[in-house]
């Protein structure tokens, strides 16, 4: 396994791991919130749920052409 050319513009760019990121701290906030209360004022799952939408987009999202990260696309591929 090795990094991208340019993994640092995929960093700062990509829609994936901004939702990715966001996915993980879901998925931590909902058992921090757990954790500090027995009684939640959200109800059980709420996070996991959304987090789970989340990271499906972020796979869409790998899908998706996004200029910031790779350029435009060669003629060929249009």
């Amino acid at each position: 396994m090795r990094l991208v050319d340019n993994w640092r513009r995929v960093l700062k760019h990509a829609w994936s791991i901004r939702l990715g990121l966001l996915s993980a701290a879901l998925g931590a906030a909902e058992v921090g919130v757990n954790l500090l209360s027995s009684d939640p004022p959200i109800p059980r799952g709420t996070f996991v749920a959304i987090a789970s939408a989340v990271s499906l987009a972020s796979a869409v999202s790998r899908l998706v052409a996004q200029t910031a990260v790779s350029g435009p696309a060669p003629e060929g591929d249009r």
